[in-house]
Order: C-alpha cells, then sequence, then structure tokens
C-alpha cells in the first residue's frame, strides 16, 4: 500500500526514511567534514523510497554532483543506508532533469529480509524516466555500470583494434574468433569495453543472459558454492549465460580447482556458440601460474592488446569528458597540459579533471594553469618521472636474467623472490600506485606483502651494499 510523501507524519514526527536519512547526513558530515559535506552532500534530497523493492532515490542539483557523488560517495551512502534500514538493496543517484514526478512512496507491511551483510547496497546512475526504458536483460544477469558504454568510450590508434573486434562481438552475429581477449595495463578501458559489450548485446537482444564478474569473484563464488555443496547451481548459472566476461584473469594464477572450473566453464560455452570475453593485464604468454590448455583456449580467440593512450588520445578523452560538464569552464590551455602530462592511464587522466573542477566547486576559485599545476601536484611529480610497474618489472627481469612472469609467479626461490622484493620496493618508491595495487600487479599479492618487500629492501640496503648499488643503478635507469 502506498502512502505520499510530505517529510512530515500528522504527529509531527518524522517518518522512518526521512528520519534515516537525517541520521545519516548527520552521520556523514561528521565523518567526511563540514566542508565536503557540505559542499557534495548537503544539497542532496531524498526524492523517493520504496521499502517494498528495497529502493532509495537521491536528488542532486545537478549531473555533474551526481556524477562526483557517485564516484566518491557511493561506498558510504550505501553502508550508511543499510545500517540504519536493513532492507535497503539499491541507492540511486538522480538529477532533476532526470527524475520524474514520482511522489508516491512504497510502503510494505514489515520490512524486507537483509541480504548478505557484507554486500552494500548498490549506488548507480538512475535511467531518465521520459526516456524509452531501455531492454533489459535476461534472469541470471548481473549488473552494468552504466556509464560504460560504446557511446563513451573514446577511440584512437591505442585501442582501436580492441574497440572493433569488442563491437564486433557484442553485435552477435556469426563469430570468426571466441574467446575475445583483451590485455593491456590498469586504468586503460578494459573493463569498460566489457560492460560496453554487455550493454550492446542487450540492446540487440533483449532479454540474453549477460554475465560480467572478476576473476576474484568467480573464485570466491566457486569456492563458496563447494562449501555449500552446491556447485551444480553455480556451474548452471555460469553455463547458461549468453555472454559471459571474466575480468583480471591473472587473479586465479595459482589456484588449481578454481582454473579446472573456468576451463570446463570455457569449454562449455565456446563449443555452445556462446561469447566469452576474458581480460588480464598481459598476454597470454606472459600470464604465469596458469595452466597450460587454459592458455592454450585463450589464444585460440582474438588477442586484442590495449596500449597506453598517445597525445591525440588523452586530449579527446578530456574532451570528451567536458562534454558532460557543460558548466564547467576549463581553458584551452588547462585542457592541453592535462593531455600533455598525465599519461600513465585513462582512469588517473579523468580522475585529475575531475579532481582539478571539485578543487575548483569547493574553494570557489577559476580553473587556471597555475590552479591545475597546484592541485595536481603530486600526481604531475609521478607522472613527471613516467615510471609505471610494468617498466619496474620489465627492467628488474632483465637486470637479474629472469622471466618477467615470475614477478607474479608463487615461487620462492631466492632468485625469483629477491629480485620481486626489489621491484616492489621500487614500484612504492616511483610510482603513485597504492599498495593494494602493486600487489594486484604481482601476481595479485596481500598489501601486507608488499610492506613486508619494501621493509626488508631498506634494511638489506643498509647492510648488502652489492644489492644497494644494484637498486640504485636500476633507480637511474628508470628514472632517466
Amino acid at each position: 500500500m502506498g502512502f505520499a510523501y510530505q517529510g512530515d507524519v500528522s504527529d509531527g514526527a518524522l517518518d522512518p526514511a526521512e528520519a534515516a536519512w537525517e541520521a545519516i547526513r548527520a552521520s556523514l558530515r561528521k565523518s567526511i567534514g563540514a566542508r565536503t559535506f557540505d559542499g557534495w552532500l548537503k544539497p542532496l534530497t531524498l526524492a523517493a523510497f520504496d521499502a517494498e523493492e528495497g529502493h532509495v532515490r537521491l536528488l542532486a542539483p545537478s549531473e555533474f554532483m551526481a556524477s562526483w557523488v557517485r564516484t566518491h560517495f557511493a561506498d558510504q551512502l550505501g553502508h550508511a543506508w543499510r545500517a540504519m534500514l536493513p532492507q535497503i538493496s539499491t541507492v540511486t543517484i538522480e538529477t532533476a532533469a532526470e527524475a520524474a514526478p514520482r511522489a508516491m512512496f512504497a510502503a510494505p507491511a514489515e520490512a524486507a529480509p537483509a541480504e548478505a551483510a557484507d554486500e552494500a547496497p548498490a549506488v548507480a546512475a538512475a535511467v531518465p524516466a521520459s526516456a524509452p526504458a531501455a531492454p533489459s536483460a535476461g534472469a541470471g544477469s548481473t549488473p552494468l555500470e552504466p556509464r560504460y558504454t560504446f557511446d563513451s568510450f573514446v577511440v584512437g590508434k591505442a585501442n582501436e583494434v580492441a574497440y572493433n573486434a569488442a563491437r564486433t562481438l557484442a553485435e552477435g552475429g556469426p563469430l570468426a574468433f571466441n574467446p575475445l581477449f583483451l590485455h593491456g595495463g590498469t586504468g586503460l578501458g578494459k573493463t569498460h569495453l566489457m560492460h560496453a559489450i554487455g550493454h550492446e548485446y542487450v540492446a540487440r537482444h533483449p532479454g540474453a543472459r549477460v554475465v560480467y564478474m572478476s576473476a576474484e569473484k568467480f573464485m570466491f563464488e566457486f569456492v563458496a558454492a563447494m562449501r555449500q555443496k552446491d556447485t551444480f547451481s553455480f556451474k548452471q548459472w555460469l553455463r547458461a549465460a549468453d555472454v559471459l566476461m571474466i575480468d583480471d584473469v591473472q587473479f586465479i594464477s595459482g589456484k588449481e580447482s578454481t582454473q579446472e572450473e573456468f576451463f570446463h566453464t570455457m569449454n562449455e560455452l565456446i563449443s555452445g556458440g556462446r561469447r566469452l570475453v576474458i581480460s588480464a593485464d598481459r598476454s597470454p604468454q606472459d600470464l604465469d601460474g596458469i595452466e597450460s590448455r587454459i592458455l592454450s583456449r585463450l589464444s585460440w580467440g582474438l588477442v586484442a592488446d590495449v596500449n597506453p593512450a598517445d597525445f591525440e588520445l588523452r586530449l579527446n578523452i578530456i574532451l570528451k569528458k567536458l562534454e558532460t560538464m557543460p558548466q564547467v569552464m576549463v581553458p584551452s590551455d588547462v585542457v592541453m597540459f592535462l593531455a600533455k602530462r598525465i599519461s600513465a592511464s585513462v582512469r588517473e587522466l579523468e580522475g585529475a579533471l575531475t579532481r582539478v573542477v571539485a578543487y575548483a566547486n569547493l574553494s570557489g576559485k577559476p580553473i587556471d594553469l597555475e590552479f591545475t599545476q597546484a592541485t595536481l601536484a603530486d600526481l604531475l611529480r609521478a607522472n613527471q618521472r613516467r615510471v609505471t610497474i610494468d617498466e619496474i618489472q620489465r627492467r628488474v627481469s632483465d637486470h637479474y636474467r629472469i622471466r618477467q612472469s615470475e614477478m607474479g609467479s608463487a615461487r620462492r626461490a631466492r632468485e625469483v623472490a629477491r629480485p620481486r622484493q626489489i621491484a616492489m620496493y621500487l614500484a612504492k618508491q616511483l610510482t603513485p600506485r597504492s599498495l593494494p595495487e602493486i600487489g594486484r600487479r604481482f601476481g595479485g599479492r596481500d598489501h601486507t606483502t608488499v610492506i613486508h618487500a619494501v621493509r626488508q629492501i631498506e634494511k638489506l640496503r643498509v647492510t648488502d651494499a652489492e644489492l644497494d648499488a644494484d637498486v640504485r643503478l636500476l633507480m637511474r635507469q628508470l628514472e632517466g
């Protein structure tokens, strides 16, 4: 039974949704600071609450603010709503232009049961109510990121082969290749292309079952199914997919039982004429700890690399991003500066632009070259060196005459483990990457392993003159 949302109920008390929202606002203001809260979260209003569906709609005054909140406060908002009202499963951030005049809020007779405690509600972009309903995926599909479409993907020489292959696979016609294997460094657009494939395939084949998951999630879901003695349901779910996409397959390195299931799933899908898309941070030939029969299957289809963006592509990416911010004035010299100086990844480039715009909004200062340089000082220092983890791994592997794939292997022999620790140390010293990200690039290791490696090399540099000389030489080579 529905009731009209009015904020205050007749006895003067706030209704549960409004009371929860007020408590959440107070808690967030305290946890993230008054200035950040007032600039980004205070303008949000509670637009709708559907307790039966477990859905909350929040309204932002502009698309830029809505996008910023989705990007930076999704987890906090999701966890906060769930803590107050456990039945909430989805929170969407909309703008006034997107939101239809929906004034009725659904209220169930009793609260819906909570989901698993470690699953936070999703915060996603809402589909404009005035637009035609988008084709929906079939039962058993997984959610796709609304922003990651082919229309929002900027194509250049660095990624055009991967882009064209992705479009060909997504169109749904006869395929000359299967699977599609995408490889490249972090933040270059592999995940974007995978989600775009899913969106396009569903648009052309409404009701199709499209499943996207990381290799880590594949592993965790499979292990959970084994513990529950229900692997049949897990296998049936994956193998019934029309399109299955597994991201960052390097993370199943060394996981024998997971690889066994992955191999059989691949075979079932390919032999059944269904589409398979796999991504990794390196080519199949450079993946270590993956069974040879899996590598053979991965190489059997089309292997397409996604390379670092050149200047022209970086410039087009910035201009494309600015199209979504019509109210933001960014001078052409700032655009050119960002395209020239932020070269590590597309993700970092977009993040730099977002940071500049956000800081200008919060401080009330105009965006100019001086403001941009001050705002991005740390990032610019890191990019000036132009050192990547891949380059560090390659340089250290060459110096110690080991294969680069050993950097992510499970081998603990001293002749491999010590160079790997040196490479982790250099990655921490010469790149802006976080400890967890460095760990992921070294075979999916935990951030504590990286901390141990850094501390170990720091100690050895004091006592081992030969190792210290090696590190100094590698640093000079990488920075030079």
